[in-house]
C-alpha cells in the first residue's frame, strides 16, 4: 500500500474550460517538427541535410556537449527543412511525413542486460531526451549515476489533463517502462491519493499526495519524500514520456503518439487528441478556437506553460493545450478596485476576495493579463503559502537576484525548477517573473559550477 502525503499549502484556482473525458480526430499533416530550445539545457547539432531521408528512430539532432542525448524523428519521410535565425541558431528542424511510419532498426533494451547497455539502448531510441535532471533542470547527462528517478503520475494544474483517463490504456506500457528505468536507479512514482490507474505499479516506491496544486509537481514530491543534497543528482521524466519508454522496451518499437487536453474557455471543443509529438498543433486549432475570439494559445497549462501559435510545434513535455481570453480588449470601469464576482483573488484586502471565498467551487473565466505593474518585492510571506516545499521561497528568490552562490546552495537551490515558482508567481503582488529568475538562476549557477 502507497505512503500518503497531505500536503496543506497550495493554490486551487478554479477554471471555466476542462476537457471533456472523449477523444477528437485529428490528422498527424504533412509536417513534424521540433525547436530544440524546448530540451533544454542541450546545444543542438544537425545530424542530417534537407532532403535527406528518414525515418521513425533517425537521429535528427543531438547534444554538441552530450552526443548521447539524441533527439529522433517520430515520423517517416524526408528533412523538410532547418531553419535558423541570428547568428545561425537553429530555431527549428522540420519533416515533411510521408505516412508510412518506417521504422529504424533498433536494437530493444534487454531487461537482464547491464546498466551500461540498457542506457545505450536508450540513447539509440532517443529517450534521453525526455529525461530531465535536478540540479538545474535540464536535460540528464546519460554517463551520471542519479541517486534516484522520480515521476509524477497526476496532475493537480489549472484545466490539466485527467491522467486516469489519458492512461487507461496505456498501464502495461507504463509498468515496462518502470521496469527498464528501475535497472538504472531506485524509481519512485507519486500518485493522487484515490487514484487507482497507478496504485498497483510494481518495481517502484509509490507514494499517494493529498493536496492542491503543485502536489502534483516532481520538485514538491523530491522535497518531500527524499531532499537533495548537495552532490546528489536525480532525474525526473514525466508519466507519458515513461509510456514511450515501456513501448519501446515491450514492443521493440517507437512511438511518440501521446493524449493531450485542449482546454480553456476559448476552445470551442475541448476535448483529448491522440497526437504525435511535434506535431503541428493548427491540426487541433485551426477549427476549434471560438470565432472572433481574441485568444492566447499556451502550450502547457496557464500557470507554467508558454504563449504559442497555431502553426507551431506539439512540444516535448506538454500535455495540455490551453486557450483562454487574452484580455487585451477589454476596458474595465474603476480597474482593479472594482468589485465584481468573475474575478479569482486570495487576498483579505480585495472585495473580489471575499466574493471568491463565499462563492466556494465556482469556477472563473480569468484572461491572460497581468493586471497590475511590477513594483518592489514585498516579504509577506505570499509566496510561501502556496508552496507546499521546506525551503524559505521569498529568502531564496532574493538570494538568486544577488547571485549569492552560498545561501542559494543554503535554501535548496538544487531542488528547485522553475514550475515550482508558478503557484507562488501567481500569487505575488509584486508580479515579479518568478519562473523567469529561477530559470536564470539556475543557468548561472550552473555555468558557475560545471
Amino acid at each position: 500500500m502507497a505512503d500518503l502525503i497531505k500536503l496543506k499549502k497550495g493554490l486551487d484556482i478554479r477554471i471555466e474550460g476542462e476537457a471533456e473525458r472523449e477523444f477528437g480526430q485529428a490528422a498527424l499533416g504533412s509536417l513534424v517538427g521540433f525547436n530544440p530550445d524546448d530540451f533544454y539545457g542541450i546545444v543542438p547539432k544537425p545530424a542530417l541535410k534537407p532532403g535527406d531521408a528518414v525515418k521513425v528512430g533517425t537521429v535528427l539532432f543531438y547534444n554538441k556537449k552530450q552526443p548521447d542525448v539524441k533527439i529522433v524523428s517520430p515520423v517517416s519521410g524526408t528533412l523538410e527543412a532547418i531553419n535558423r535565425g541570428d547568428r545561425r541558431k537553429i530555431l527549428s528542424i522540420v519533416v515533411r511525413n510521408d505516412s508510412k511510419m518506417t521504422q529504424e532498426s533498433i536494437k530493444k533494451p534487454d531487461l537482464n542486460g547491464s546498466v551500461e547497455d540498457i542506457k545505450k539502448a536508450l540513447s539509440d531510441a532517443g529517450m534521453f531526451a525526455f529525461i530531465k535532471q535536478r540540479p538545474y533542470d535540464v536535460i540528464a547527462n546519460p554517463s551520471d549515476t542519479p541517486r534516484s528517478i522520480f515521476i509524477s503520475a497526476f496532475d493537480l494544474a489549472p484545466l490539466a489533463a485527467d491522467y486516469e483517463f489519458i492512461f487507461k490504456d496505456s498501464q502495461s506500457d507504463f509498468q515496462n517502462g518502470i521496469d527498464l528505468l528501475a535497472k538504472i536507479a531506485p524509481v519512485f512514482v507519486g500518485i493522487k491519493n484515490g487514484t487507482k490507474t497507478f496504485a498497483n505499479v510494481k518495481n517502484a516506491t509509490v507514494t499517494a499526495f493529498e493536496g492542491k496544486y503543485p502536489a502534483s509537481n516532481v520538485g514538491v514530491q523530491i522535497n518531500n519524500v527524499q531532499p537533495i543534497n548537495k552532490g546528489e543528482i536525480v532525474w525526473t521524466i514525466g508519466a507519458q514520456e515513461v509510456v514511450y519508454i515501456g513501448r519501446f522496451a515491450g514492443k521493440g518499437i517507437l512511438d511518440f503518439s501521446k493524449n493531450v487536453a485542449l482546454a480553456g474557455s476559448e476552445a470551442a471543443s475541448r476535448c483529448y487528441f491522440k497526437m504525435t509529438l511535434g506535431q503541428c498543433l493548427s491540426q487541433i486549432l485551426d477549427c476549434n478556437i471560438c470565432k472572433g475570439s481574441n485568444a492566447t494559445i499556451i502550450s502547457g497549462n496557464p500557470l507554467s506553460g508558454s504563449e504559442t501559435t497555431q502553426d507551431a510545434f506539439l512540444a516535448p513535455f506538454v500535455n495540455q493545450i490551453t486557450v483562454m481570453k487574452n484580455g487585451s480588449d477589454v476596458d474595465e470601469f474603476m480597474g482593479w478596485i472594482m468589485p465584481r464576482f468573475n474575478t479569482f483573488s486570495t487576498y483579505s484586502s480585495v472585495a473580489s476576495s471575499f466574493i471568491s471565498k463565499i462563492c466556494h467551487g465556482k469556477k472563473y473565466t480569468p484572461d491572460t493579463r497581468i493586471l497590475g505593474g511590477q513594483r518592489n518585492m514585498i516579504m509577506s510571506g505570499e509566496y510561501d503559502k502556496v508552496t507546499p516545499m521546506d525551503i524559505y521561497m521569498e529568502y531564496l528568490v532574493k538570494a538568486i537576484i544577488a547571485f549569492d552562490i552560498d545561501k542559494m546552495e543554503a535554501l535548496g537551490i538544487y531542488e528547485v525548477a522553475p514550475e515550482d515558482f508558478a503557484a507562488a508567481e501567481c500569487v505575488c503582488s509584486s508580479k515579479m517573473e518568478l519562473q523567469r529568475i529561477v530559470r536564470e538562476g539556475l543557468d548561472k549557477l550552473q555555468k558557475e559550477m560545471c
